[in-house]
């Protein structure tokens, strides 16, 4: 690939996290809100788990803006396996967060009331990330960087946990079943806590 060819990657990969990151912000406030307001600990987790993805896409960033910078090889691949560290780990940070805080909620009946706020950024959430999960992993490819698409998975996972959201907000609505909202967090930790291993141990 030639240099110019490069570059325009880079940049479009640029483009990209700052629109993902400025998404994420949004998300965050909105959902952590909302979260809090209704007691749900899926939609809370869903406002920590855009906080956590702002900081992986600052990561992403800082790696990208290093090689747009003309950085050597060798430094672009220290900051490449540090972004695929801190991805790696904000991820397993929210598995263990939402295992806890699922477990209490299980244990005290705690139930969870609907949001409209909510409900209406996790639909938004369900369209929009699969399609930064797309273009970073075509990115991420073409870079031959793995923490590009690993923050893409980031993003996939913001989805199955939106969805998540979604299906348990309507059960627990409609047939009464408090005990859905932490129990599908829980099945979702597995998703969360293996893509974070993946990206931290650099497998």
């Amino acid at each position: 690939m030639t240099n110019s060819g490069q570059a325009k990657l880079v940049t479009k990969s640029l483009t990209i996290e700052y629109l993902s990151v400025g998404w994420m912000t949004f998300e965050f406030l909105v959902g952590f809100w909302s979260g809090l307001k209704a007691g749900s600990i899926l939609l809370i987790a869903f406002g920590l788990d855009s906080l956590l993805e702002i900081i992986s896409g600052g990561a992403l960033i800082w790696r990208l803006k290093k090689e747009a910078n003309g950085a050597g090889q060798p430094e672009i691949e220290r900051a490449e396996r540090r972004s695929d560290r801190i991805v790696g780990s904000v991820l397993l940070l929210l598995a263990a967060y939402v295992t806890i805080v699922s477990i209490t909620n299980l244990v005290t009946h705690e139930a969870a009331d609907t949001s409209f706020s909510g409900m209406a950024i996790v639909v938004a959430s369900v369209i929009l990330m699969p399609i930064l999960t797309i273009q970073k992993r075509r990115l991420g490819q073409a870079l031959h960087s793995p923490a590009l698409i690993e923050d893409g998975l980031c993003n996939i996972t913001c989805a199955y946990m939106a969805a998540t959201v979604l299906i348990g907000a309507i059960l627990t609505a409609l047939l009464g079943w408090w005990w859905t909202d932490s129990l599908a967090a829980l099945v979702l930790v597995y998703f969360i806590a293996s893509e974070g291993w993946e990206a931290f141990s650099g497998d």
